[in-house]
């Protein structure tokens, strides 16, 4: 089985990932996983609402063609946290963190007893559908299961440092898009309030041995993070996708598309 995304990251690797959601189809999730080039790949929660057998089929379809996944979630609800992981996706990520007491929360639902009070259920696919022993399980979760925290509120930049520290997060990961909006400068992602924003992040992780992520717009864009330090770059979803295929079709059909 190819290495998860907690295992390459934390020994350094840069991996590149996608986003599923509005457009969520397994067979995409494994044409993107057959192209190459990509480690794994997140699914959308927060904004799509996908079911729990949607995303059971996500990480199936995930692993057929070696991508391991995390499922991106609001804060909001215990119990999504772990059917998420019980779905056999490889972690989960909070979106819309404002602080690192709610992050410390997060990762006490992600964690079984002694680090957090994630409810002990043995039947999903994690583990093993029931064939293994609770105590094996649980410490298998704690150790393996990715848990990330989104910075794209004041209060996750503002404490991104404290975030940073808690042990059970193994990663931040910066939304450019909620980043720019929060800091006024919507849309604009290279403004330098939202560059001091990032030097923040990468700062923290770098003081408390943390990996960071982004979602990258553009070329510039995901050069500007790697050289600051950012060992995952997610510079594609679904409906990216299929507005970057379709434009380039129209460029070369353009003879026949109308003007």
């Amino acid at each position: 089985m190819p290495d998860s995304l907690k295992t390459r990251l934390a020994r350094g690797d840069q991996v590149m990932v996608f986003a599923v959601g509005r457009l969520y189809h397994h067979n995409l999730v494994q044409l993107l996983g057959m192209r190459g080039g990509f480690a794994g790949f997140w699914i959308d929660h927060e904004h799509v609402g996908l079911t729990v057998r949607d995303m059971e089929i996500a990480a199936v379809a995930g692993r057929s063609v070696g991508l391991d996944c995390f499922v991106r979630i609001p804060p909001t609800d215990y119990a999504l946290v772990t059917r998420c992981l019980e779905t056999g996706a490889g972690g989960v990520m909070a979106a819309q963190i404002h602080s690192a007491e709610q992050a410390e929360e997060f990762v006490r639902w992600a964690k079984f007893f002694p680090r957090g009070g994630r409810g002990l259920n043995t039947g999903g696919y994690d583990a093993d559908f029931g064939a293994r022993p609770p105590a094996e399980f649980t410490a298998a979760a704690n150790r393996d299961t990715f848990v990330a925290i989104q910075v794209e509120t004041l209060g996750a930049v503002e404490e991104c440092d404290a975030i940073a520290a808690i042990d059970g997060v193994d990663h931040l990961f910066v939304g450019p898009a909620d980043l720019s909006q929060s800091l006024g400068v919507t849309g604009d992602f290279m403004h330098a309030k939202c560059i001091e924003a990032i030097d923040r992040v990468s700062a923290a992780c770098r003081n408390h041995g943390k990996t960071w992520g982004a979602v990258t717009p553009t070329p510039e864009h995901a050069s500007m993070l790697v050289e600051k330090g950012c060992t995952l770059l997610s510079p594609i979803n679904d409906v990216r996708l299929a507005n970057a295929g379709l434009k380039a079709l129209q460029t070369e059909f353009a003879d026949w598309f109308p003007q």
